[in-house]
């Protein structure tokens, strides 16, 4: 059987790992990757069979429909017997042109998304003959079933409050959206001289991986995008992580064993198309799996509490339930 797991990058492609770690493994072992060309992806994806395909950004139909001769080469290529695909946009050049040749096609809707589908899932409940999956019981629906929720392996527990000598802050790969308000709040607290270096008289070595946002006038060596294994191995050597509430960084650090600070980015301030990442944060507080807050109300206790938590990952967790 030959299985091709198709996404776009950032937490989308982080979702798909998740979700691919829990198929059988005669699912994924001889899969291809198909995912846009980017330094997130090619690191994410080292060591498996990728192919690095176009850029289909969100709702540019355009690029959809310039994407789908592509998905013709590679099927021609490898001869799929089914597609499995978090999304984006990408997953609308992909599945219903698979799914047209016969293939299997499978879409599994992001676990950013707790009130209803995404863009590409509304157009692809369309589409006849295509599975369609959500992350929440609460949204099963019609031809919408129940596949697992990629944060069910994390459970957190309390531990010893460590001194917090190193600190991960992640703004994500976002490449429409800048996060100026995160920086305007949490500089200050992490900085050389700032809060948390006078609460508790040693400064903190913090590594920032901003994307497109702005630095100019903050003191901070700021790097745009950061290699998944390199930021990986921040994550889990750090005592903090605080980052926006993505999919990708919020499975980095529970995966890495970090009780993460949560900063949504908001719609209402031009830093995301939506309010999803707020929905996402705080569910994942209510879970006890993060500290959520607003970047004007964080203080140098919200991060030494959320250093006092430590997250546990379950090695054998329930698989993915996708009508394979």
């Amino acid at each position: 059987m030959r299985t091709l797991l198709v996404s776009t990058d950032g937490g989308h492609l982080s979702e798909l790992v998740a979700v691919a770690e829990r198929l059988p493994a005669d699912v994924v072992d001889n899969a291809v990757w198909a995912c846009i060309d980017s330094v997130h992806s090619r690191s994410v994806l080292s060591g498996k069979h990728a192919e690095f395909v176009p850029r289909v950004k969100p709702r540019d139909y355009v690029a959809v429909v310039k994407s789908i001769p592509t998905a013709h080469r590679l099927h021609r290529k490898y001869h799929f017997d089914q597609v499995i695909s978090t999304g984006s946009g990408i997953a609308l050049s992909y599945l219903p042109y698979l799914r047209l040749r016969g293939v299997r096609a499978h879409f599994v809707e992001s676990a950013t998304r707790l009130t209803g589908p995404s863009v590409a899932g509304r157009v692809l409940q369309r589409v006849p003959g295509i599975n369609l999956y959500t992350q929440y019981e609460s949204l099963v629906d019609g031809r919408w079933h129940y596949a697992g929720w990629v944060y069910d392996r994390f459970r957190s527990t309390a531990i010893t409050p460590p001194p917090i000598k190193r600190a991960v802050v992640v703004l994500g790969t976002m490449r429409s959206y800048e996060f100026r308000r995160f920086l305007e709040y949490v500089v200050p607290l992490l900085r050389p001289g700032g809060a948390v270096e006078q609460a508790q008289g040693f400064p903190v070595e913090t590594l920032w991986q901003t994307g497109i946002t702005p630095t100019d006038g903050y003191d901070i060596d700021a790097q745009g995008f950061v290699p998944a294994a390199e930021l990986d191995a921040a994550i889990a050597d750090a005592d903090l992580v605080i980052g926006h509430a993505g999919a990708g960084t919020t499975l980095t650090a529970l995966a890495a064993g970090r009780f993460p600070v949560l900063v949504p980015r908001l719609e209402a301030h031009n830093e995301n198309m939506d309010d999803h990442q707020l929905l996402l944060a705080r569910l994942l507080d209510e879970h006890g799996l993060a500290l959520h807050r607003e970047p004007e109300t964080l203080t140098v206790d919200d991060l030494v509490a959320a250093a006092s938590r430590r997250v546990e990952v379950d090695p054998d967790p329930e698989p993915f339930r996708l009508n394979l």
